[in-house]
């Protein structure tokens, strides 16, 4: 069993995941870090492994077989304190307007953005409730405000804040955040605007701080704007 905390961090090979992983590293929690590209997920891993263990699992968080594999891991290490979901899925680029939106994509995305994190949870509550720890669900200001294009990532992730506030009010000895980090240079929001410049949005490893800031004051439970718990990080 290791002593230092452990955390697992799905999405992890690139953008925000990653910038948060090398953050918790720093701080000297061991990782579980998981993305669906196996190559990406690798040169993270090795950049990560530099500062603290990581173990990378490739693979699909809708994938049940998967999520089995994330859940032996933490039981190798022997404890669990902190799950991030932050792996997302947009839909098309570009974005569909939800009356002639493909219900097969549309599918996928509460497949990857609510089901999968529920799923994932479920699955790792036993170690989570061990440590008492922690549950980070990544949000997005487009939960609950109505941007046109995008009804089904913002309702899937709408969805995904009502989740996290019934499993806090279910399991009041966890700590459960959903957490808009607002606007990124990502390559997901990259996507949302295709061919549009977005040099302008903040680098992930800004909002960094303020996840970290949130883990170790553990506020209580409820759904955050990076900005607001941590507005320096965003100037």
């Amino acid at each position: 069993m290791t002593s230092s905390p452990v955390a697992v961090v799905t999405g992890a090979s690139t953008g925000l995941g990653l910038a948060l992983a090398h953050g918790l590293a720093e701080r000297g929690w061991s990782l579980i870090i998981t993305a669906r590209g196996a190559d990406a997920l690798k040169n993270a891993a090795d950049e990560l492994a530099a500062t603290t263990d990581v173990v990378p699992l490739a693979g699909d968080v809708t994938d049940p077989e998967h999520r089995a594999d994330l859940v032996d891991a933490a039981g190798e290490l022997g404890r669990l304190d902190l799950l991030v979901n932050n792996a997302s899925y947009l839909g098309p680029s570009p974005l569909q307007r939800l009356a002639g939106a493909d219900l097969t994509e549309l599918r996928r995305v509460y497949e990857v953005n609510v089901v999968a994190p529920i799923a994932l949870t479920q699955a790792l509550l036993p170690e989570l409730r061990t440590a008492a720890g922690i549950v980070l669900n990544v949000s997005s200001d487009a939960a609950v405000e109505a941007y046109e294009g995008w009804g089904g990532y913002g309702s899937s992730k709408a969805a995904l804040d009502h989740a996290s506030a019934v499993l806090a009010a279910e399991h009041p000895d966890l700590a459960v955040y959903a957490v808009d980090p607002g606007d990124l240079r990502t390559a997901m929001h990259q996507a949302a605007f295709p061919g549009e410049d977005i040099s302008d949005r903040p680098e992930p490893a800004t909002v960094v701080p303020a996840l970290l800031g949130l883990v170790d004051g553990r506020p209580a439970s409820g759904r955050y704007r990076a900005a607001e718990f941590a507005p320096a990080v965003t100037s």
